[in-house]
C-alpha cells in the first residue's frame, strides 16, 4: 500500500506503521506534526519526502526485528527524544538524503549497553544526509554501520560514535566546524571499532579510530561521490521536494 500525505498531518504521539507500506509526501510541504512513526516487527517500509516536527517522543522509531526499511529525502527536526532510532534487533535499514536539524540526540543505533541481543543485527547505512544537529549522527552500539558521503555542518558535540563492540566505517564524508568528528567509546559506553578513511575535516577536530570494523562491499557495491562535491550535492539534493 502507498499512503500519500499532502499538507500537514497532525498526530497524537507515536503511530504504528505496518509492513509493506510506502508513506510518501506530495510536493514540498507534506508534514507530520506533533507525533511520529513507530515501526515494530515490520518489514518492507519506505518513508519519503516528509517533514517531521514537534514529536513528543521520537520522529521515527524502528525496533523489534524490523528489517528492510528505507528512510529517504525527509527533514527531521525538534522531537522530544530521538529523530531516528534504530534498535532492538532491527536491521537492513538505509538512511539517505535526509536533513537532520535543530536537535540534540539525532540518531541512535542500539538500545542500550546491556542489550547484547542486538549483536548480529543493526546493519545500517547512512549516506548523503545533511547533519545540522548536536550529536548521535549516529551513535552506534553492537551493529555494523556504514556512514558515507554525508555532510556534517557545525555539529556542536560530536559526529559519529562507535561504542560497545560496534563496527563502523566512516568514509567520504565532509565535516565542517565539527568539534569531535568521530569517537571510539562515549560516556559510560565502551569502545567499538571505527575505520575512518577519505574524509575531509574543515575547521574540525581530529577523529578517533580503532580496529578494522567490517567490509561494506560484502553487502553491496557503492560509488563514492568525489569529496569535493559532497557538501554542495547534499545541500542541493537532500530533504523534501527533491524527488
Amino acid at each position: 500500500m502507498v499512503v500519500q500525505v499532502s499538507g500537514a498531518l497532525a498526530l497524537s504521539g507515536m503511530t504504528p506503521v505496518g509492513s509493506n507500506k510506502t508513506i510518501l509526501g506530495i510536493g514540498s510541504d507534506a508534514k507530520i506534526a506533533n507525533g511520529g512513526f513507530n515501526l515494530s516487527n515490520v518489514n518492507n517500509v519506505i518513508i519519503r519526502n516528509l517533514t517531521f516536527e514537534g514529536s513528543p517522543d521520537d520522529a521515527i522509531n524502528i525496533q523489534d526485528s524490523s528489517h528492510h526499511v528505507w528512510i529517504d529525502h525527509n527533514v527531521l527536526t525538534k522531537a522530544n527524544d530521538g529523530l531516528l532510532d534504530i534498535k532492538r534487533g532491527a536491521s537492513y535499514v538505509t538512511v539517505s538524503w535526509n536533513v537532520f536539524r535543530e536537535h540534540t540526540k539525532t540518531s541512535l543505533v542500539g538500545h542500550d549497553d546491556s542489550f547484547t541481543s542486538d549483536r548480529g543485527a543493526l546493519k545500517v547505512t547512512y549516506h548523503h544526509n545533511w547533519f545540522r544537529s548536536d550529536q548521535r549522527n549516529p551513535r552506534v552500539r553492537f551493529g555494523e554501520v556504514h556512514v558515507f558521503n554525508n555532510y556534517y555542518d557545525a555539529v556542536r558535540s560530536y559526529g559519529v560514535a562507535s561504542t560497545q563492540d560496534a563496527k563502523v566505517v566512516v568514509e567520504g564524508n565532509v565535516f565542517k566546524n565539527v568539534r569531535q568528528p568521530a569517537l571510539v567509546g562515549y560516556e559510560e559506553s565502551g569502545p567499538g571499532d571505527l575505520v575512518e578513511r577519505g574524509n575531509a575535516y574543515d575547521g574540525s577536530g581530529t577523529p578517533q579510530s580503532r580496529g578494522e570494523a567490517f567490509d561494506p562491499t560484502a553487502y553491496y557495491a557503492y560509488p563514492l561521490t568525489p569529496l569535493s562535491e559532497v557538501s554542495g550535492l547534499v545541500q542541493a539534493a537532500a530533504g523534501v521536494g527533491k524527488i
